[in-house]
This record gives C-alpha cells, structure tokens and sequence, in this order.
C-alpha cells in the first residue's frame, strides 16, 4: 500500500464519519457508529506505522554502482581512501619497522614520499631552498640538490625541531666538482670513500653542504637548501627511518 492509497482511505474515513454523524442525527445507533470507526481507525494507524517502517528499511540500503546491494558500513568501506595524506590526527599509525624504506622528494611538486618494501605509506608537504628549481652546484647558492642519497645522521637536537642529514655531496657531485676545478683531487677521493663506507660526505668544500630533512614548516621554500616539513611530518618520518635509508632527490 502507497502513501496515496492512505491518503484516500483517511478521506473516505472522513466522509465515512461525516456520514454516520448525519445518521446519529437521525436516530442511528451511536455506540454503533463509535465502533465502527473505531476498528477503521486502528486498521489505518496500522496501515501508516507499517509503510513508514517499510520506508526506514529501505533508506538503510544502497544500491551500489554495479546494481549491488551495498549497506552502509559497505559503502563507508568503499569510499575509504589512503590516508598516506591525511592531517596526522586522521592517519593511521605507520607500521613499524618499515622494510627496505625508502624517501623520494619530488621537487616539482613539493612533496615527499615514504615508501615501505616498495608500497608507499606516506606522502609530506615540503618546502625547499630559497633557490629551489636549479640542481644545488655549490655552497650558497641555496639550491636543494638533486640525485640518490642516503641518511648519514639523525638529530634530535636540531635547530629546526629535528633533522635527518642527507648524503651531499654524492660522488657524482663529487665528479663534477673536480672537472669545473672547483674541489680538489683529495677532496673528490675523500667524498668518494665516504659514499663507499656510506659515512658522512665532506661538509665543508666549495660544493657546499648540510643539507638535511627537518621540522619548522613547509608552507614555502625558505630553506638555504633543505627540505622542510611540519614538525608533526618530520617526527612521524624521523621515528619511522633509520640511518641508511635511501633518498632520491627529483627534479
């Protein structure tokens, strides 16, 4: 039964009583007449609670996009997104020890991206050096460089809230830096046995240095050549990565 077929079985309930009141009038029986719209009265009431319960049901049910019955807890499963994202109030937490991580800083987009076993796991707002599109070519020109690096320290005293410093120069900077005579042969060689022994580059030759990942914000590029995050970022990475960790710097 439809709403409207209630609607026209309330108005002959209507006319129905405007009619046994005409015969009250003229002598018909009233307990007759208080008993009969009694029983059509409850059979009504009856009639609308089953409909609106009928239409509860039915507003607890979805029809899915392939023609599939879908529940609401099914539908909030479906809607689930990765939350690699999302504010850290709203993520879940990383499942630690992560295996064979891996960090990749995509300049373009300002975005930094932890990878576990080669699934990613997080994604991080960044903010870069106040020279952020060129390759970092020497010491000032507060460019972030570009390449394959690894973290050779983690610092939990920093200036910057934390900081994991990254391998620069690598041994392509290192190349580089001695064909354009900016560093000297012993300098390259010492560069080159620390890549090797994956210890802590040279910091301090004309190709510059210090370059790390760490805290106080990433809402611009205002770094001399890091790579900024929100502290809450760089905690949950700093806790999460350990010395060794690979790092990729793209364009």
């Amino acid at each position: 039964m439809t709403l409207i077929d209630l609607l026209e079985r309330l108005s002959c309930l209507v006319n129905l009583s405007t009619s046994k009141v005409s015969q009250v009038g003229k002598g018909a029986c009233p307990r007759l007449f208080g008993i009969t719209i009694f029983h059509k009265l409850r059979h009504f009431v009856f009639s609308v609670v089953f409909l609106v319960c009928c239409s509860a049901l039915a507003c607890q049910q979805r029809v899915g996009v392939a023609g599939e019955i879908v529940t609401p807890l099914d539908a909030t499963s479906a809607i689930k997104k990765d939350d690699s994202t999302q504010p850290p109030s709203q993520r879940d937490a990383l499942k630690l020890p992560l295996k064979n991580p891996l960090i990749v800083v995509t300049k373009t987009k300002r975005r930094l991206e932890l990878y576990s076993d080669g699934a990613l796991v997080r994604t991080y707002k960044v903010g870069l050096g106040l020279n952020p599109v060129p390759d970092k070519i020497r010491q000032g020109d507060r460019a972030t460089p570009e390449g394959d690096f690894y973290i050779f320290a983690k610092n939990d005293k920093s200036a910057f809230y934390l900081s994991l410093g990254i391998s620069y120069p690598n041994i392509e900077d290192a190349e580089r830096g001695l064909r354009d005579k900016m560093i000297t042969r012993a300098q390259h060689d010492a560069i080159v046995r620390a890549i090797k022994r994956k210890a802590t580059p040279p910091q301090n030759t004309r190709l510059g240095g210090d370059i790390y990942i760490h805290g106080n914000g990433s809402s611009s590029d205002w770094t001399w050549g890091c790579v900024a995050l929100e502290n809450q970022d760089i905690r949950e990475l700093f806790e999460a990565v350990a010395v060794g960790t690979k790092v990729t710097i793209k364009p």
